[in-house]
């Protein structure tokens, strides 16, 4: 035998024992017991039981790059499950050409969520509203003809069938789901109908049974659900959605269904104009607690458990870039305390107890008013959940012999049925706060370029004229948020001198109104004032022709209510200059003549261009825009998201002034920054800021005691008529020891000699 035969033997002998080891792993696959089914107790995995914590983190909002570190966060919290969406418009933009690269790759997250022991909860939808852009509908679904949304409408059902069979197949392709070796166990078809289905009358129930048989159908080997469906179709779950489904849940439609909570609201999402609505730790976990006691709940899912960013234009209308800042690990995935570790607690002390919870016989009685116990029991266990309603009173109440005081508006949860291990309205996690500090200051001029849109004004180059008003989503494609409608009025004084009165009617959320060139007035719409828009301005006209231009804009698409395909909103067609000439990427930025910057370039409509370097160190990066008006931002070409700082809240502030830039978008140096600017804001106070994670803890004679984030401002120990000086080695503040997570560990791992405490004179 020749030696290249040799060669080649050899390497067809490895193949075949590589092909026998792979075909003996599958065949040892294929004897496992890997099976998904549920009762009315819980989902059954592998012919047990499970007591399933789950958090929602949305893969289209952080970057490839974050999600080993924030699905490690989450398994640490004690999390066992990963729950998504899957986004329609981000994976199919164009009809029949998929995009699963980048941020949008589904499979990956996936993996890596299985790579770190974690189950997946997969809601494929594919309507998913998640505050997303036209409800995670790829706009070109609306100029199908003859199309009625989420409704018994043959058009409509092809579509979504094909995406979802889609999605299913590839997922099965990867061999994700868990009776192939993957760890989905559970997948959502729909989402939140029941609010809209009296809409549609006798095309809802049957849009409803062809959905859920549809899923089925696809054979995937796991359950199917849907949230807020209460008459969902055997064998699919019905499931709640809300912030207090213990109390608002109907239950299981079936006695051989379990009760899940799909989405438990960490926070509430933010909205331009709005203050930030945080709910306590002491309340989510009591919700969930009440939850799991009262319904015999055993799925939990956290709605965010990481919120992240509404990177570009995804965001719905009104909503903030930031997205669930305040949810367990926050937009950057920094560790949001005490509500993580407060929760951590909480899915440990009921994990201690899962047996009676899942197999134990159940009752409840009054302990009194506002005052209740539910008891699971099994021969061996026992657990009790002791509820006290009451906001006010810390009652005394005796179970089983023994005396118990509850705190207002809580539940003590007790081992054995005799023991407290966990109160919800007893904190005993580490406290924290963020910072933010300036690394960076882009207030040098010479540093900045500028370029200013250009306003039209000659009718000859509109890319079309009509007699009627256009629908601006359908005129758009909505491929950008701005539209221009622009008329031509020849003036004729009357010899009086009034101003003409201007008057614009528009259902955009913004008009921006120029005559012969010139600003004249802007006005806005809210979230929670939805309907026309009226701008009125005095103008003054010159005799002969004038033009008048108006620019609408959209703060992102609407991403509810039924009919979808039938709103209307806006006036004209179409875009900027220099969103269209993508002027924001490296290599188009060369294709404009920018101007120098001077003190008369801080009008609207005007584009702005830096460079920064990155700053040293892992810490979160984050632009602070609280000198800006409204517009959208770009660092090297990726859209980090709109901006409206000059919308303030309630409180005087704006609802969002940092914009988190992930680290996969920099490069050391030169750093590409350009932004869009409609309202004239100044770009000169701009500055790049590390965000990350603080510790609180004061050392008070010789004890630490932890400190909330409203008392760390240099409050006093108890009783102390001194400060409290607290040195060590590589960090000395005065009243409050303020640590970074990294330096707060090393000082819990530091024995006495580590540092020392004195007591200031």
């Amino acid at each position: 035998m020749s030696r290249s035969m040799a060669v080649v033997a050899a390497a067809l002998a490895i193949l075949f024992l590589a092909a026998l080891h792979t075909s003996a792993a599958a065949d040892f696959r294929r004897g496992e017991r890997r099976e998904v089914s549920y009762d009315g107790r819980a989902l059954i995995v592998d012919g047990t039981r499970r007591m399933l914590f789950s958090g929602e983190m949305h893969y289209t909002r952080s970057t490839p790059e974050m999600w080993p570190n924030i699905i490690a966060k989450a398994k640490e919290g004690g999390l066992d499950v990963i729950q998504t969406y899957v986004f329609w418009n981000v994976h199919e933009p164009v009809k029949g050409q998929y995009n699963f690269l980048g941020r949008y790759d589904l499979v990956k997250f996936i993996k890596e969520i299985q790579a770190q022991g974690l189950f997946v909860s997969l809601r494929i939808g594919p309507f998913i509203e998640a505050e997303w852009k036209y409800g995670g509908f790829p706009f070109w679904l609306h100029d199908v003809p003859n199309i009625a949304f989420r409704s018994d409408n043959e058009p409509f059902k092809q579509h979504m069938q094909r995406f979802v069979t889609h999605i299913v197949n590839m997922m099965k392709h990867e061999g994700l789901y868990y009776p192939q070796g993957g760890p989905i166990i559970i997948s959502q078809i729909e989402n939140e109908y029941q609010m809209v289905e009296p809409a549609f009358g006798s095309s809802g129930p049957r849009y409803v049974h062809w959905a859920a048989a549809m899923a089925v159908s696809l054979q995937t080997g796991v359950p199917w659900m849907m949230c807020k469906q209460d008459d969902a179709p055997d064998p699919v779950i019905n499931s709640c959605n809300g912030l207090t489904c213990g109390e608002t849940f109907v239950g299981p439609n079936s006695p051989n269904k379990p009760a899940l909570w799909t989405e438990n609201w960490t926070s509430r999402f933010l909205t331009y104009g709005s203050d930030a609505q945080l709910r306590s730790p002491e309340d989510i976990a009591f919700a969930v607690a009440l939850f799991i006691a009262r319904k015999k709940g055993s799925f939990v899912n956290y709605y965010m458990y990481h919120g992240g960013t509404n990177f570009g234009r995804f965001a719905s209308s009104y909503v903030t870039t930031s997205y669930y800042d305040g949810a367990p690990l926050d937009e950057y995935g920094l560790v949001w305390q005490p509500t993580w570790g407060h929760l951590r607690e909480l899915h440990a002390a009921i994990k201690q107890s899962s047996e009676p919870l899942l197999f134990g016989k159940y009752s409840s009685f009054s302990l009194g008013q506002e005052k209740e116990a539910h008891v699971f029991e099994t021969e061996s266990k026992c657990v009790a959940f002791l509820i006290n309603f009451d906001k006010s009173q810390m009652p005394k109440v005796v179970f089983r012999h023994i005396s118990f005081q509850l705190a207002p508006k809580s539940i003590s949860i007790l081992s054995d049925c005799r023991t407290v291990v966990y109160e919800t309205a007893k904190i005993k996690a580490q406290h924290g706060s963020r910072t933010s500090e300036v690394v960076q200051s882009l207030s040098e001029t010479n540093t900045w370029k500028a370029f200013k849109e250009p306003i039209p004004f000659d009718l000859k180059k509109a890319m079309y004229s009509t007699r009627q008003l256009l629908e601006q989503l359908s005129a758009t494609k909505d491929e950008t948020d701005y539209l221009w409608y622009t008329v031509s009025h020849e003036y004729r004084p009357t010899g009086d001198g009034q101003l003409v009165l201007l008057n614009v009617e528009s259902r955009a959320h913004i008009v921006h109104a120029f005559v012969n060139s010139q600003y004249v007035g802007s006005v806005h719409g809210s979230h929670e004032q939805r309907d026309n828009i009226i701008l009125k301005a005095r103008i003054s006209l010159k005799e002969g022709q004038n033009t008048i231009s108006l620019l609408n804009v959209m703060v992102g698409s609407p991403d509810s209510g039924a009919h979808m395909e039938r709103k209307v909103f806006g006036i004209r067609k179409v875009g900027l200059f220099g969103e269209r000439n993508h002027i924001y990427t490296q290599e188009e930025s060369h294709s404009i003549e920018w101007a120098t910057m001077n003190n008369t370039t801080y009008h609207p409509l005007t584009w702005y261009k830096t460079t920064f370097s990155t700053p040293e160190g892992n810490d979160a990066v984050a632009l602070n825009l609280a000198g800006m008006g409204k517009g959208e931002v770009w660092v090297n070409g990726e859209s980090i998201g709109r901006y409206w700082v000059s919308f303030k809240a309630p409180s005087g502030n704006p609802s969002q002034s940092l914009y988190h830039i992930p680290q996969h978008f920099l490069k050391p140096q030169g750093n590409i920054l350009v932004l869009f600017e409609e309202m004239g804001g100044n770009p000169e106070q701009i500055t790049v800021n590390t965000v990350c994670q603080v510790m609180v803890k004061q050392v008070c004679l010789g004890k630490t005691r932890e400190l909330t984030p409203a008392k760390f401002g240099g409050e006093l120990c108890p009783g102390a008529q001194k400060s409290i000086l607290v040195v060590v080695s590589w960090k000395m503040i005065l009243h409050t020891n303020i640590l970074h997570r990294k330096q707060y560990n090393k000082l819990n791992s530091l024995d006495g000699e580590g540092s020392r405490k004195e007591t200031t004179e």
